[in-house]
């Protein structure tokens, strides 16, 4: 049997303007995804994915000769696209005669937002092994900021260079960790939405992308704590001014005494806060049960 484990992903800055090349700041999480492959001899594909409470939410049986038929259910085509995309990079997968029993196994709630796709994605390139910033573009998109998580056990400073992924450890270790808390916002956000949202956006591209990887280098090695507040702001005055959406301190959290940041594509799944010792009491009332220390949540 081969297994696999990716790391999930936090986008801290460069949100949106990562896809045009900002430098942006990502951490991996401790939560991620696993994968066992069982060889089988006949050439068939079993799959079973399993939640972070061990209960199946996904199985299919495959004929690889029909691989190529994309199933009219939605989490079928994905897989099949994803497959056949790793055949394409790599044309001896799946292809030998044999077939294949595969168990995934997230660590995280399907709807954190950590990772489910990045995960399988860079698990099931080691797996074919091909390219997984390649496997990505081809299937799914994105900047690829969470495959370089799903890769890395450190804080990273990720950029697209010339088309290609630029992946630099970041020293990411301010003091005022402690203060620093990941609230889940109770509902999912769909990233693609996201993207197409930014994309759509008309704007002076090349201007926002440069104030934000300076704040993206200035919010890194900030060791104030009362500085890092007033960076996060900017950070999302900044984005929430070019994309057109208030941010959601403002939206939600305009009496909460510290910063509130949108973490990849906003309006769901984690934000980032930093306060006071009364942080997690202030969002608890608020109705939001699911606070993660920094601790809890990064490698």
């Amino acid at each position: 049997m081969e297994q696999f484990y990716s790391n999930g992903k936090l986008l801290l800055s460069g949100e949106y303007s990562v896809l045009d090349g900002a430098l942006a700041l990502a951490v991996p999480t401790k939560f991620g995804q696993s994968l066992e492959v069982s060889l089988l001899d006949v050439p068939v594909l079993i799959w079973e994915s399993f939640n972070c409470i061990k209960q199946l939410w996904f199985q299919a049986e495959i004929k690889l000769e029909k691989l190529s038929e994309l199933s009219e259910e939605p989490k079928l085509a994905t897989l099949q696209k994803i497959l056949l995309v790793a055949q394409e990079l790599n044309p001896s997968f799946l292809s030998d005669g044999n077939g294949a029993f595969v168990q995934t196994f997230l660590t995280f709630p399907n709807e954190w937002g950590l990772g489910t796709s990045s995960t399988l994605i860079n698990n099931i390139a080691s797996w074919a092994k091909v390219d997984a910033f390649e496997l990505l573009q081809k299937s799914f998109g994105g900047s690829g900021y969470d495959i370089a998580c799903a890769q890395n056990d450190t804080a990273i400073h990720y950029q697209i260079i010339d088309a290609n992924p630029s992946v630099k450890k970041a020293a990411f270790n301010p003091s005022y960790l402690k203060h620093i808390y990941f609230v889940y916002l109770n509902q999912k956000q769909d990233s693609k939405e996201g993207i197409q949202l930014y994309k759509n956006t008309k704007g002076d591209k090349e201007s926002f992308v440069a104030e934000i990887s300076e704040l993206t280098e200035k919010i890194t090695l900030c060791e104030n704590y009362n500085e890092f507040i007033t960076l996060l702001k900017e950070h999302e005055t900044v984005t929430g001014e070019f994309i057109g959406i208030a941010p959601i301190q403002e939206q939600l959290f305009s009496d909460f005494d510290g910063a509130v940041k949108s973490l990849g594509a906003w309006g769901g799944d984690f934000i980032m806060t930093i306060g006071d010792d009364n942080t997690p009491e202030y969002f608890e009332e608020k109705g939001f049960e699911i606070i993660l220390p920094y601790e809890d949540m990064i490698l």
